[in-house]
């Protein structure tokens, strides 16, 4: 069985355009070159790949696997081209990495900085995406690297444990949680909470504990740092949840109280997601070497 590579990546295109004609433009081929290789494509794998009907096309389950596995073929190829491009350090390559929220607020721009830094040949996209969206990332090949912390249901993928966090209530001087030593996470939704921003994983995660004790989140404001969140809490506007490597970071100076949260998941063990550590670019496997560094994450 043989694939053209332009046929795959034609593929991809179908996949993300609205429309059959959108793909052909991007592909810079007629729609009927377009018909013609897909059908082609088709035949070689002896299955339908395509629904097509007056409102356009519709990528069948087949065409699903086939897209995965043509991404990830494409990223190889885009690795290949980058390891071989000459650069006077001997050093190239990009590098996109999916994150959860306190990774990219936390330690991932230490990291990041110290490794691009060493690496000036090194390109790096860090998007930050919800903890599914990360594991489906980097199955599909749309991402290279995943960072998440906690459970994952991830079977499929290679992980790599980098450091252990756990999450804390922060509270002001003075508030009536302050005296506890620990709260539950169903207790302390009676007062007004300062979190993350809409879609961040931390929201997202503790929404869905308090959905299963049929209690909702009472979000009073929501902000982009774990620093800012320390700052409101500061000022009296409400609790936090927090992961304690920010709570010993912000919270002395601001002299908040930092409670236990007496709940099961309040550990995190951090972890890198791949598809095959072996297939990826040199820089990449680096990167992952600085991870695993004692103080990588340290605050």
């Amino acid at each position: 069985m043989h694939f053209d590579l332009a046929d795959l990546r034609l593929f991809i295109h179908i996949a993300e355009s609205p429309s059959l004609t959108q793909a052909a433009k991007r592909a810079h081929l007629s729609l009927a070159a377009v018909s013609v290789r897909i059908k082609a494509l088709e035949n070689q794998l002896n299955t339908r790949l395509l629904y097509r009907d007056s409102r356009g096309v519709e990528i069948t389950p087949a065409g699903q696997r086939l897209l995965q596995h043509a991404r990830v073929i494409m990223r190889q190829v885009d690795h290949l081209k980058l390891d071989f491009q000459e650069q006077s350090d001997g050093e190239a390559g990009h590098i996109r990495i999916f994150a959860n929220t306190t990774a990219v607020t936390e330690f991932m721009p230490n990291i990041l900085a110290r490794f691009l830094a060493e690496h000036p040949g090194v390109t790096v996209d860090l998007q930050e995406r919800l903890t599914r969206d990360i594991v489906r990332g980097v199955l599909d090949g749309t991402t290279d690297l995943g960072v998440v912390a906690g459970p994952v249901d991830a079977p499929d993928l290679q992980t790599i444990h980098f450091s252990t966090d756990r999450l804390v209530l922060v509270a002001p001087e003075g508030h009536p949680l302050g005296e506890q030593s620990s709260v539950k996470l169903t207790d302390a939704v009676r007062y007004p909470f300062v979190t993350m921003h809409e879609g961040s994983t931390l929201v997202a995660f503790l929404r869905e504990q308090l959905e299963r004790a049929g209690q909702r989140l009472p979000q009073r404001i929501q902000l982009y740092s774990f620093d800012s969140i320390c700052r409101m809490v500061q000022a009296g506007v409400g609790v936090g949840v927090i992961p304690d490597s920010a709570a010993r970071r912000y919270g002395p100076a601001m002299k908040l109280r930092v409670i236990e949260l007496d709940e099961p998941w309040v550990v995190r063990e951090r972890k890198l997601l791949v598809r095959d550590i072996d297939a990826l670019p040199g820089c990449a496997r680096q990167l992952i070497e600085q991870f695993q560094a004692p103080d990588a994450t340290s605050p």
